[in-house]
């Protein structure tokens, strides 16, 4: 059984650690709240963007433009994939990296071939140490996402779109459900499919607009414009999901040990009453062994 010194010392470095994994949550609550900010404060711009495609598509029956979904022969299918994978710059996040990284291994057993483009520190030495290749060039913090990132990362993408190096791209990331818990996917950013612009609603037959210069230039325009805002709003998900799991984590962390101080409080009480215990019984014992030795003398000396 461990003495008291041993857990007073146990005991006090469970509550180092607590005020630790107190601190990261409080830190996490912080960030998220300044990320579901950021996010309420730009989403209407790309709102009314993806609303302005919508639109758009009302007057356009039919498109070619190389952004949107083509018809492929039967039996086809892309073969040139990208995977635009989003994780976080550091671990102690339960298990949301290992989620998104999972997501991505599946699809990549289906596609060996495919290109893999990693956001955040942890997906990055994650398959480096696992000597999966990866565009290492391709390197973005996972922390504070920004629009000017998401362009950046658009404007790649949208290179290798156009020069054949991928002729799909898809992103995997956590989107943020709020007070549920929050949901890994994977979503094609390329080509486009016009089905998502759809409303269903019905057009008259005298509706017209005329585009300048032609459509496909304003669809170039506007693209990949929307599809910065898809990018930065799944970063900035996948950054709010990962300050969620980080604070349950930590909140988790935390409970566990209370309890286990808890425990230790209770042993600690008990070795203590028993050392006190022990102690009152060797003043008792000694304080009758004195008794009995000067009653031993009395005796004596009456005898003589």
């Amino acid at each position: 059984m461990a003495d008291i010194a041993e857990i007073k010392g146990r005991m006090n470095s469970i509550a180092e650690t607590k005020k630790v994994t107190d601190a990261m949550y409080m830190i996490s609550s912080v960030k998220l709240r300044r990320a579901k900010r950021e996010l309420e404060s730009t989403m209407p711009y790309f709102d009314a963007l993806r609303e302005q495609i919508t639109d758009l598509f009302r007057y356009i029956p039919e498109t070619e433009n190389r952004y949107f979904h083509a018809s492929l022969p039967e039996g086809k299918e892309h073969f040139r994939h990208g995977i635009l994978l989003v994780t976080s710059d550091k671990g102690l996040a339960g298990s949301y990296n290992h989620t998104a990284i999972k997501v991505a291994e599946e699809y990549m057993s289906r596609h060996p071939e495919t290109e893999l483009f990693i956001v955040g520190e942890y997906g990055w030495q994650h398959f480096k140490s696992r000597s999966i290749p990866f565009h290492e060039e391709f390197r973005y913090s996972a922390a504070f996402p920004s629009i000017g990132e998401a362009e950046e990362i658009c404007v790649k993408l949208l290179s290798l779109f156009d020069t054949g190096v991928v002729d799909e791209i898809s992103i995997i990331y956590t989107d943020y459900q709020g007070a549920r818990p929050s949901l890994c996917k994977r979503n094609v950013l390329l080509p486009l499919d016009k089905s998502t612009f759809q409303t269903g609603r019905e057009d008259s037959a005298d509706s017209f607009k005329e585009f300048f210069p032609d459509v496909d230039t304003v669809l170039n325009g506007v693209v990949p414009s929307y599809l910065t805002g898809f990018i930065y709003s799944s970063l900035v998900d996948s950054y709010c999901s990962e300050q969620q799991a980080r604070m349950l984590a930590m909140s988790t962390a935390g409970n566990n040990a209370e309890e286990m101080l808890k425990k230790l409080r209770m042993e600690y009480n008990s070795i203590r009453q028993a050392s006190i215990t022990n102690e009152m019984i060797e003043i008792t014992s000694g304080a009758a062994a004195l008794r009995a030795k000067h009653k031993k003398i009395k005796e004596e000396d009456a005898n003589e």
